[in-house]
Parts: C-alpha cells; sequence; structure tokens
C-alpha cells in the first residue's frame, strides 16, 4: 500500500489548496471524504460477502459430514436389528407351541380395554362421597326440576 506520512499528507495538502483554491478546498474535502467512506462500506461488504460464501461452503461440508454419518448409524441398527430379528426368531421357535399339540405353551389373555371413557371428564371427588352427602351429579332442567317437585295428583 502507499505509505502516506504527515510529511506526504502536508504537501498533498499544500498542492490541493494552490490547485483547486480555498474557496472550494472545503467542499473538494468533503466530498471526497464521502467517496473514500463509499468504497470502504463497499470493500467492507465485499469481505464479509467471501465470508459468508466460505462459512456456507464449510457448512455444506459439515452437513454432508453429518448426513453420511447418519446413514452409517442407520445401515448399521438396520442390519443390527434384522440380525436380532433373525437371533429371536430362531431361539422363541420351539416355545411357540407344543410338539405334541397346536396349542401354545405359553397363554396370554386377550386384551380388555378398561370400562372409562376418555371423553368423560371425572372430578377428583369419589361419586360414593358426592352419594352419601346428597350432592347433586346431575344437572336437572328447569322442567324437569319443577315436574320432580311437584305434588301428586290423588285420584
Amino acid at each position: 500500500m502507499i505509505d502516506l506520512g504527515i510529511s506526504k499528507m502536508a504537501l498533498i495538502g499544500a498542492v490541493a489548496l494552490i490547485v483547486i483554491g480555498p474557496e472550494k478546498l472545503p467542499r473538494v474535502a468533503r466530498t471526497m471524504g464521502t467517496l473514500l467512506g463509499k468504497a470502504q462500506r463497499y470493500v467492507s461488504d465485499v469481505k464479509a460477502e467471501v465470508n459468508r460464501s466460505m462459512e456456507l461452503d464449510e457448512l455444506k461440508k459439515m452437513k454432508d459430514s453429518v448426513e453420511g454419518a447418519a446413514k452409517d448409524v442407520e445401515s448399521s441398527i438396520q442390519t443390527t436389528t434384522a440380525d436380532f430379528e433373525q437371533s429371536w426368531a430362531e431361539a422363541t421357535a420351539g416355545l411357540d407351541t407344543n410338539s405334541h399339540t397346536d396349542t401354545p405353551l405359553i397363554s396370554h389373555p386377550e386384551y380388555q380395554h378398561p370400562k372409562k371413557n376418555w371423553r368423560l371428564k371425572r372430578g377428583a371427588t369419589p361419586s360414593w362421597y358426592k352419594a352419601r352427602q346428597g350432592v347433586r351429579t346431575r344437572a336437572l332442567s328447569g322442567a324437569a326440576r319443577v315436574a320432580r317437585f311437584r305434588p301428586q295428583k290423588i285420584n
């Protein structure tokens, strides 16, 4: 780069003062400052873009290596699973049925779904406690309540 010291700057300033003149020198200096700032911003933008592209290349390489490792792990898991299933089938081949009959030696009870309705919201207070205390568990409409407590007619 150009080595600009104090003496060279003073020489350039003196020549500019003589050539341009004292009236136009401040305006020219301002213009030169703005142009120099724009050039510095342009250079910094170019540097940032180069750095971004280098980082992007590094990230792509890292992504490819991670994907390769994931594929290796997936293939090893699949082979291990296949080997395990084969050995499990061989080990349980004699246990499934009795050699004399086709009935299984180990019988598992059928799955029975619990008698719970998951859509029904249940409270924390047990129903036996509510019945003993006289807590209403069902809401009655107004007409049903009137009909329930209306005195019966005697014929």
